[in-house]
């Protein structure tokens, strides 16, 4: 390695961006890249070792310690949310047929029971359309209300317990009630399940990051159109957390709720 590459790589691993950056860039990286950073960081780990530590002042310390007692005080509130795993993405042949979306069916369904037997409130999100709708036109005839196209898939089926919510795009959240609904729960992380994740998993997880929410997307849960697909819109998630100041009124507001 030249001095020229050697200052390149070191610049890289000590620019002090977020982890989760560093890992998403690392990723995009040819082998050799990869295995650069992964020797320069090893290095400079081991330079760092060995020279004597320097005490953190107390203002950092008490930063620090605070940062963690708030996290350690309030355990998550999470829902599992059942995204789009209806019968016009799950059944052979219709035009908007999501296949890898029949594998997951019972990777959802354990995950559904254990939300119920955990009282974790479930909320399954689900495409619907009337007659005449454009999206018709822009997409082909899919989902429209009432017809079996728009019924979650049996295996599936949500219980009285559960809560559903329509949606008419993309996004769970735009034109619909699911904000409300899950305002009204007190979430502030969701367990994204369904298909398919580079579209609909994709905008409603990035909706809700805007919105203060915390976002886990269940890895054996979820399906797009190809596993180049799926790895695309989970690399793209990985890199993102929750909007601060969102995330920050949105737990006081609940926490103001709760006293």
């Amino acid at each position: 390695m030249d001095e020229t590459a050697l200052a390149d790589l070191l610049s890289f691993v000590l620019a002090g961006r977020p982890e989760r950056l560093t890992e998403m860039a690392v990723a995009q990286m040819p082998p050799e890249g990869r295995a650069g950073v992964g020797v320069v960081s090893e290095t400079v780990a081991a330079l760092a070792k060995a020279e004597p530590p320097v005490e953190a002042g107390s203002a950092l310390r008490d930063r620090i310690l605070g940062t963690l007692a708030a996290r350690r005080a309030r355990a998550p509130r999470r829902a599992v949310l059942v995204v789009d795993m209806i019968c016009d993405h799950l059944t052979p042949g219709v035009p908007l047929e999501v296949p890898r979306a029949r594998d997951i069916v019972p990777a959802v369904a354990r995950r559904v029971d254990e939300a119920r037997s955990a009282r974790v409130p479930v909320v399954y999100v689900v495409d619907q359309h009337e007659p005449g709708d454009p999206e018709l036109d822009e997409w082909t005839t899919h989902a429209v209300a009432g017809t079996p196209g728009a019924e979650v898939w049996p295996a599936l089926a949500p219980r009285a317990e559960d809560h559903v919510v329509t949606k008419t795009t993309y996004s769970a959240f735009t034109g619909s009630r699911l904000d409300e609904v899950l305002d009204a729960l007190r979430v502030d992380t969701l367990v994204m399940t369904g298909c398919a994740t580079e579209l609909q998993i994709l905008m409603t997880a990035t909706d809700a990051l805007q919105r203060g929410y915390a976002v886990e997307v269940a890895p054996d849960a979820q399906a797009g159109q190809s596993e180049a697909a799926e790895q695309f819109a989970m690399g793209m998630l990985a890199a993102l957390v929750p909007y601060a100041p969102a995330r920050k009124a949105r737990l006081e507001r609940y926490q103001a709720r709760a006293a």
